[in-house]
């Protein structure tokens, strides 16, 4: 998609018409190509894109990926929507032998040379679904890699839209907020397989991943937390949709197709019929002057571009996305697998991709038509659940109840070395890879593997301090190459206990707050019930304007009647607040200077936090 936006224009709308005729066109092409026989049937090619988080020293998020590209200058590296994050595409290899270690050994090479190149620039790579240590600091406009293709695309979306994007995930924790732009999409990083499938067989073929895409995420999951919030064992899902949700708030009951979505039916007669389905759900965003005739060149017989309905397919953003590409002039069919995140390690996610190619390619006849085997909103249900819950998740498969490790252990890891064995893949890599997703089933996947650390974590230091720790710990265990079932619990040692440099890294966000007109009597139960001696006061509009002190209520104890009187009365008005990005030190000067015990942290007057002397 980053190459096809750098061809983008935004013409007006002649440049419209143009595009959609050659849109219209692309559709018709590809009907000829599969009706003659022209797609590449004889050969089955695998291949992957890595996106990557970049981070600095501290394990925050470094937003130097320009710079950074420019150094590596390497045809494999590209710009992702954020300045923080890279993408690295690898190169098709054929469904055969060795090809699973040359797809891993290319990664590893990429990796290792752009590592090296970050490492002396102040960086680092991170593989990750979502950075544990991302903020809402860096999902403003200024974090976007600076293309004009990016922000146009932002503001389109955003016209689409005509209202900010809301993103409400709930889990152990929620997350609720208003965002303006579709830069919350930048905090997803996954590991995007792709899978070349005859067109005789392709409507069949991904009716299967459809099938098999929640056992396949529930035993993956990788993306637990977004911003310090326990959400999702892939919250990815939930986040991406919902970043990227152009559907406008209705009164009525209208259903509106997400651009970012699993489906709603099976799919039936070919890969043309899903383009067609999504044409006529999704309006055209982009466009770009065609310069090819698509149905002339298939008259012909040659191999067209589809430049249209290429740039289409990438807005629409389907979990399991249909493909059409030309490689040694051949047009060919995949389906490129877009819900596995990134990491915890190399080793993992070339399990993941053994896995599910595997699965792919050993279907059993009897999967061969879906909806006889299966209810479409069974399967459409099994994937968020796996989603919310990982490996744990009871799905629906058949008409029984089974648990996602059960249904992988049991039944599709023995379908997957049938599959792979057919393909003739070398058997100890069968075996290594195979049995790595067997254990993490038995064992731990990387979002209960994080989940039980940070709880643990957070038992002894500041939600902040403790995010970090997790990211560090997840980038070593990446760099021994351990599979995350491997991977051991994180120890605490006495000099992690150091303050963080910012009051953002160690405030409480979690708050009691007060309004103005509470009474008194009320304010005093809540504070004495949770051994709270500093309490913020909001107005009705969320704003902060005053502090209520457990000294205040001492001082006016027998003054006033506690039963009587509001808030507003006896608060502190003239306060004193510092900033996420206020230093750690400067906070404790102001402190013992004005003898106060608490700091509001604010940031345009809303209050966000708060640290009093307990936390130093």
């Amino acid at each position: 998609m980053g190459e096809q936006l750098q061809k983008v224009t935004l013409g007006g709308l002649k440049e419209k018409q143009d595009f959609i005729k050659n849109l219209l066109n692309d559709l018709n092409a590809l009907e000829l190509l599969i009706e003659r026989g022209l797609i590449e049937n004889d050969i089955v090619r695998i291949g992957a894109e890595q996106e990557v988080c970049l981070i600095n020293k501290n394990y925050d998020p470094w937003k130097k990926s320009l710079q950074l590209l420019e150094a590596i200058n390497e045809g494999h590296f590209t710009t992702e929507l954020a300045k923080y994050n890279i993408e690295i595409n690898l190169d098709p290899f054929e469904l055969k032998d060795d090809c699973f270690d040359l797809v891993k050994k290319q990664l590893l090479d990429l990796l290792g040379h752009g590592s090296t190149i970050a490492d002396r620039m102040g960086a680092k790579f991170c593989l990750t679904g979502i950075l544990p240590t991302i903020s809402k600091r860096e999902v403003t406009l200024d974090n976007m890699t600076p293309m004009p293709r990016y922000f146009q695309l932002n503001e389109l979306l955003k016209n689409k839209k005509g209202d900010d994007f809301i993103l409400k995930i709930k889990g152990v924790d929620e997350i609720k907020l208003k965002h303006n732009s579709v830069l919350f999409e930048a905090c997803n990083t996954s590991f995007q397989l792709h899978l070349q499938i005859p067109s005789h067989d392709f409507v069949s073929s991904y009716n299967w991943a459809q099938a098999i895409a929640a056992p396949v995420l529930g035993i993956a999951c990788n993306s637990p937390f977004l911003m310090g919030r326990e959400l999702w064992h892939e919250t990815r899902i939930a986040l991406f949709q919902q970043s990227l949700d152009t559907r406008k708030l209705s009164y009525t009951l209208k259903d509106q197709a997400p651009r970012v979505g699993f489906g709603n039916q099976w799919e039936t007669n070919s890969i043309v019929d899903i383009y067609k389905r999504d044409i006529s759900q999704h309006s055209v965003l982009l466009t770009k002057p065609i310069t090819q005739d698509a149905l002339a060149m298939a008259k012909k017989g040659q191999a067209p571009k589809l430049q249209a309905l290429s740039l289409f397919n990438g807005t629409v953003y389907r979990w399991n996305r249909p493909c059409y590409g030309v490689g040694n002039g051949k047009a060919h069919l995949r389906i490129e697998n877009r819900y596995l995140p990134a990491g915890p390690s190399v080793v993992d996610e070339m399990a993941n991709f053994v896995f599910w190619v595997g699965v792919m390619v050993g279907r059993p006849k009897q999967y061969d038509d879906m909806p006889s085997q299966m209810d479409f909103k069974d399967v459409k249900s099994n994937f968020i659940k796996a989603a919310r819950s990982g490996k744990n998740t009871i799905l629906l498969w058949n008409n029984k109840p089974m648990k996602v490790q059960d249904l992988v252990i049991k039944e599709l890891i023995p379908i997957a070395e049938v599959g792979l064995k057919k393909h003739g893949i070398d058997k100890s890599d069968i075996d290594f890879y195979l049995n790595i997703i067997k254990s993490r089933a038995k064992g731990h996947s990387g979002s209960s593997w994080q989940i039980n650390n940070y709880r643990a974590l957070k038992n002894y230091l500041k939600p902040e301090i403790a995010l970090r720790k997790l990211t560090r710990a997840i980038c070593d265990n990446q760099e021994k190459g351990l599979p995350v079932h491997k991977w051991p619990n994180i120890k605490i040692n006495g000099n992690e206990k150091q303050l963080p440099k910012k009051i953002g890294h160690m405030m409480t966000t979690r708050l009691m707050v007060l309004k103005e007109n509470d009474f008194v009597n009320m304010a005093k139960a809540i504070m004495d019930w949770n051994h709270i001696h500093h309490v913020p006061v909001e107005n009705s509009k969320g704003k902060l304007v005053g502090l209520l002190t457990y000294s205040q209520l001492e001082k006016h104890k027998g003054i006033q009647s506690f039963d009587d009187t509001i808030v507003s009365d006896i608060m502190i008005r003239d306060l004193i607040t510092v900033t996420p990005q206020t230093y750690t030190a400067t906070a404790k000067k102001l402190m013992a200077q004005h003898q106060i015990g608490c700091l509001p942290v604010t940031k345009n007057g809303t209050l966000i936090g708060i640290v009093s002397k307990n936390d130093f």
